[in-house]
C-alpha cells in the first residue's frame, strides 16, 4: 500500500480516479493547480486505488494525503497513449503536408509536363541527404485581406520560396529556391523577408548562397501590406545579395525576369539551363513601358544570353545545372592528385611558328582528366576561362585563343579575363595564366568598342588579384597583351615561364621590322632580295626574343620542358600557400 501526497501547497483541480480504479504506472490520479500551472499527480505504480482523501477545490498543503494505493497487476496502456491524438499535433502535421510536392499534384504534372523540376526536387538534389534545414517554411503570400488562410496555405506554401542551409558534399552552404508554381515565382513580401533573413545568416559565416532565382519579378498585389507602401523600393534583398562576402551561384531555368533576373545577375557565377529565358523585363513590364507585346519566349534566349555573357554555364536541363554547382562548391576540397596527359604537351605548339593550334588541346593534356569548367564559352571567344584541377588542387585557367584574331586581346576577351580574375580572387582560387598572344587588338574599328577602357579592365584586376599567380608562355609573348596576361607584367607572377617555343617582343616581331627597318626595306629594289633582307631581320628578332635567350637577361624566371609544366605549377602553388581572402566584388560584367 502507498499513500500519494502532495509536495507543495496548491488546489485540487481535477480528481482523476474513484476508489476500486485499476491505474497502470504513470496514469493520473489528481490534478493539483499552482500559479495557473495544472499539475498532475501520477501514479508511481500498477496498483487499485482504496481510497481517495481530498476534493475538487480543496486547498492542500505540503505532504497532504491525496490517494492510497495498492500495488497490483493490472491491464491498461497508460496514460501517455493520448498524446498521440493531441489537436496541435494533429495541427502540426496537416499544416507540414501542404508543403510537400504531393499536396499539388496538377501543380507539380504541370511543372513535369514542360521538362522542369519542382523546386524541392532541386533541393533535395542539391544537398546531401538529411542535412536541410528549412527556414520559414510556414509563410504564406501577404493576401490574407483578400483570400481565406486556408486557401493561402494550399495555393501559396512556402510564399514561393525555399530557403535554408545544409551540406553540399560536407561544405555548409546556403539555398533559396524559388517555386515557380507559386503565383508564377514572383516575390512578395514574405518572400523578401524569407531571402534576407537567410543572407543574413549565410553572411555570418560567409557561407556559400546558391539561388534557384526562375520567376516573375515582383508582386504587385501582396494586399496585405500594399496600404503600408507607396512603391516598396526599400527592399534590401538586392543589396544585401550583391555585398555577401561568400561565393553566390545564380541558377535560371525557364523564365526569370525583373527581381528574379536581378537577383541571377548580381550572383558571382550563373547557370543556365538551355531552356530559359533572362531578361530585365517581362511581357507585362514590356507592354506597361509602351513597348509593344512580345512573348515571354522572345525575351533574352538562352543562346542570346550564352553570347553576351549573362550565362556563365549553360546546361542542358536543371539535373545538369544542379550536378554543376555541386561541382564548382566542390572546389575549395582537396583531391587525390589527378592525372593529366603531360607528354602531350611537347606536340601542342607547331613547329612552324605562324601556325594556328587549338589551345584547348593544351588545357585538355595540363588538367586533371574529367575536372574541366569552362565559363562563357559562346562570350569572349578570344580568352578561354575555366575552373580545372592540376594535380588535384583546384585552378582558374585563363588562356589566350590562337584560333581567334591570332590570339589578340578585343574588348570582350579583356573584359572576359578581368571578370574571371575578379572571380577567382573572390573565391580564393590561385589562378595559371596560359599566354599566346600578339597583344591587344588595334585599329579604328576596334577603338571604336572603347578599347581602352575595356583592356584597362585586365591590368585593374591583375593588379588587385591577391591569390597565387602562374604565367606559362606558349609561344607568343608580345607587348601590353602579354603584361596583361601575367596580371600586368612578367614580374608579377609568383612564377613566370616559358616553354622553348615562346618569343617575347615589345610588339609582333614582323611588326617591330617593318616600322623598325621601313626605310632600310625601301632602299632595297629588287623584291626578292628586299623580302630576303626582311626574313633575316625578322629572324635575327626571332634570336634575340626566343624564350632560351630572353630568360637569360631575366626576362622572366625559367624555361620548362612542357611534359613539365604540371608538375611545375603543382611544386609553386604548394610553396606559394594559400592566398588572402579577395576584398574586391565580382563584377556582373
Amino acid at each position: 500500500m502507498a499513500i500519494i501526497r502532495g509536495e507543495s501547497v496548491a488546489v485540487v483541480a481535477e480528481i482523476r480516479v474513484q476508489p476500486g480504479d485499476e491505474v497502470a504506472k504513470g496514469a493520473p490520479l489528481v490534478v493539483t493547480e499552482l500559479m495557473k500551472m495544472r499539475h498532475e499527480i501520477c501514479a508511481p505504480h500498477d496498483g487499485i486505488v482504496r481510497a481517495v482523501h481530498v476534493s475538487a477545490g480543496d486547498e492542500l498543503s505540503a505532504g497532504q494525503a491525496l490517494v492510497t494505493l495498492d500495488a497490483a497487476e493490472v491491464a491498461g496502456t497508460g496514460a501517455r497513449a493520448q498524446e498521440e491524438t493531441r489537436p496541435q499535433f494533429d495541427e502540426f502535421r496537416a499544416r507540414m503536408a501542404l508543403l510537400e510536392d504531393a499536396a499539388r499534384p496538377e501543380a507539380v504534372a504541370r511543372r513535369h509536363a514542360k521538362g522542369f523540376r519542382t523546386a524541392r526536387e532541386n533541393i533535395a538534389d542539391l544537398f546531401d541527404v538529411g542535412s536541410f534545414t528549412e527556414y520559414g517554411a510556414l509563410a504564406v503570400a501577404a493576401q490574407r485581406s483578400k483570400h481565406p488562410l486556408q486557401d493561402l496555405r494550399a495555393r501559396t506554401p512556402a510564399d514561393g520560396i525555399i530557403c535554408g542551409i545544409g551540406t553540399v558534399g560536407g561544405r555548409p552552404v546556403a539555398a533559396m529556391a524559388v517555386d515557380y508554381t507559386v503565383l508564377a515565382g514572383t516575390q512578395g513580401f514574405y518572400h523578401h523577408r524569407k531571402m534576407d533573413r537567410l543572407i543574413e545568416v549565410a553572411g555570418r559565416d560567409r557561407l556559400p548562397i546558391v539561388v534557384f532565382a526562375e520567376g516573375g519579378g515582383g508582386r504587385p498585389n501582396d494586399h496585405d501590406v500594399a496600404e503600408l507602401m507607396v512603391a516598396g523600393l526599400n527592399v534590401p534583398t538586392f543589396r544585401q545579395l550583391a555585398a555577401h562576402r561568400g561565393p553566390t551561384i545564380g541558377i535560371a531555368a525557364g523564365y526569370c525576369f525583373a527581381g528574379n533576373a536581378a537577383i541571377f545577375g548580381v550572383c558571382d557565377l550563373r547557370i543556365a539551363t538551355r531552356d530559359s529565358w533572362i531578361g530585365m523585363g517581362g511581357p507585362a513590364m514590356i507592354e506597361g513601358g509602351g513597348l509593344g507585346v512580345v512573348e515571354a519566349t522572345e525575351i533574352g534566349p538562352s543562346e542570346v544570353q550564352e553570347e553576351t555573357g549573362v550565362i556563365d554555364l549553360l546546361t542542358e536541363d536543371e539535373a545538369a545545372v544542379v550536378a554543376a554547382a555541386k561541382a564548382l562548391l566542390a572546389l575549395p576540397e582537396a583531391y587525390q592528385a589527378g592525372r593529366g596527359a603531360a607528354e602531350k604537351l611537347r606536340q601542342v605548339v607547331p613547329a612552324d611558328r605562324t601556325r594556328a593550334y587549338d589551345m584547348r588541346d593544351a588545357i585538355a593534356a595540363l588538367v586533371d582528366a574529367g575536372s574541366l569548367i569552362e565559363l562563357r564559352r559562346g562570350f569572349g571567344t578570344g580568352m578561354i576561362t575555366a575552373f580545372a584541377r592540376i594535380a588535384g588542387r583546384a585552378v582558374g585557367l585563363m588562356a589566350n585563343n590562337p584560333l581567334h584574331l591570332g590570339g589578340a586581346i578585343d574588348a570582350p576577351a579583356a573584359d572576359k579575363g578581368a571578370r574571371f580574375l575578379q572571380l577567382c580572387d573572390a573565391w580564393g582560387l590561385p589562378v595559371v595564366t596560359l599566354c599566346d598572344t600578339p597583344g591587344f587588338m588595334v585599329g579604328p574599328e576596334t577603338e571604336r568598342t572603347g578599347q581602352v577602357a575595356h583592356v584597362s579592365r585586365l591590368f585593374l584586376a591583375g593588379a588587385h588579384f591577391s591569390q597565387p599567380l602562374v604565367t606559362v608562355i606558349l609561344r607568343k609573348a608580345y607587348g601590353l597583351g602579354a603584361m596583361a596576361m601575367a596580371g600586368g607584367g612578367l614580374d608579377r607572377p609568383h612564377f613566370c615561364c616559358a616553354w622553348p617555343t615562346g618569343e617575347l617582343g615589345a610588339m609582333g616581331l614582323e611588326g617591330a621590322v617593318r616600322l623598325g627597318f621601313r626605310d632600310h626595306l625601301a632602299g632595297i629594289a629588287d623584291p626578292e632580295a628586299r623580302e630576303a633582307e626582311y626574313r633575316r631581320l625578322v629572324d635575327t628578332l626571332y634570336e634575340r626574343g626566343k624564350a632560351l635567350n630572353a630568360a637569360s637577361v631575366l626576362e622572366f624566371d625559367a624555361v620548362i620542358d612542357p611534359a613539365e609544366t604540371r608538375a611545375a605549377i603543382d611544386r609553386v602553388l604548394a610553396a606559394a600557400g594559400p592566398g588572402a581572402p579577395g576584398q574586391g566584388y565580382v563584377d556582373a560584367w
